[in-house]
């Protein structure tokens, strides 16, 4: 007669065997028909929302200020221009500079590229410019008759697009997928881009010569739009002075790109009081029902609006926003989103005048 520890041995084992059993089964039920079974299947994980510590923040904060003083070493006398270039990096969205020839706009974006710690390309847009010269191409090798795909300038973290507007549409064209969800389909190859990946584009104004104007569906995708504008007459004469005595300035990186994506996602963590999301949407809702705008701000607007005036106010040091962001935002946010009715543009009205106007019509949240 088996003993008692024998009895539990004999059945742990079959309990065992019925165990791998049951598991053999799963697998060819799996093998069958293509499909885990439910067991097979892994169950998702939750996991509480990362908080960054204290010390980090300040970590994060100190680099920020780093790169403010940086961009202020390069262009002179432009703190608001430089306040809202780095609002649109918080608010994680691209930019686009808009002014005359000669004022600083490549070179301000470059500055800020290079204070950045992340894979850099530029390209120079051209009339000539294809779409592959940005996507990339597959190459053929005469040797074995096989494609190798060599990927593109827009595989980098940071892309600075000098002239955007000097490009055909098809070659514009070709930013609008990765712009909109980081991501590029090439030859029915789907790629994913770096995290964060953002464009810095420069465009010359749209009546100078040689130029094409940016749809309306890729204007929507930048976050802001700035000008840089000509000097005063005090910090020019400073210019001539400064680049006379000196050559070039030496950029040295002062953020990593994961610093930059938890400063980001510090930026999120802002609080909106209810009242200011609804202020801000009726700012959105009253361009789409404007007399002398023949489209407003979309949805995605909505969205890129909320976002920078969170990073208005947390690059005002504030964990909350007040209606003084929104109104602040509104202009350089809004504005190029906007397309005038053709009494409007024969009546030499500016986008800015239209988003000021709604902005006094609106009562303030108190």
């Amino acid at each position: 007669m088996a003993s008692a520890s024998n009895r539990v041995e004999s059945a742990a084992s079959h309990k065992g065997e019925w165990s791998e059993s049951k598991k053999s089964v799963r697998m060819e039920y799996s093998a069958i028909t293509g499909k885990p079974s439910e067991r097979d299947i892994p169950r998702p994980q939750h996991p509480a929302s990362p908080v960054t510590p204290d010390t980090e923040v300040a970590v994060l904060k100190a680099g920020l200020a780093r790169l403010k003083q940086n961009l202020a070493g390069i262009i002179r006398g432009k703190e608001d221009t430089i306040e809202i270039l780095l609002i649109g990096l918080l608010a994680g969205g691209s930019i686009l500079m808009e002014d005359v020839p000669g004022v600083g706009k490549t070179t301000l974006a470059k500055a800020l590229a290079l204070s950045l710690d992340a894979d850099f390309r530029r390209v120079q847009f051209t009339p000539d410019l294809l779409p592959s010269d940005i996507l990339g191409a597959s190459i053929y090798n005469p040797v074995d008759g096989s494609f190798t795909f060599k990927k593109g300038p827009i595989f980098s973290s940071i892309l600075l697009a000098d002239e955007i507007n000097r490009a055909s549409p098809r070659t514009q064209s070709a930013l609008l997928e990765a712009m909109s969800e980081g991501q590029a389909t090439i030859e029915g190859v789907r790629y994913r881009l770096p995290h964060p990946f953002f464009v810095l584009a420069t465009q010359n104004p749209v009546d100078f010569h040689g130029t094409y104007p940016l749809p309306e569906a890729q204007l929507d995708r930048f976050l802001v739009q700035l000008k840089v504008g000509y000097p005063d007459r005090k910090m020019e004469i400073e210019i001539l002075y400064d680049r006379a005595t000196t050559g070039d300035v030496e950029i040295e990186p002062v953020l990593t790109m994961a610093q930059v994506a938890a400063l980001q996602a510090d930026v999120r963590r802002v609080k909106v009081e209810r009242s200011i999301a609804e202020y801000l949407v009726d700012l959105v809702a009253r361009t789409r029902q404007h007399p002398l705008l023949k489209l407003g701000v979309s949805p995605r607007g909505s969205l890129m609006f909320f976002r920078a005036v969170q990073a208005c106010a947390y690059i005002s040091e504030r964990n909350y926003v007040l209606p003084d962001d929104v109104q602040r935002m509104a202009g350089c946010v809004l504005a190029h989103r906007l397309v005038l009715t053709p009494k409007a543009r024969y009546g030499s009205i500016t986008k800015e005048q239209i988003i000021e106007e709604i902005v006094k019509q609106f009562p303030v949240p108190a």
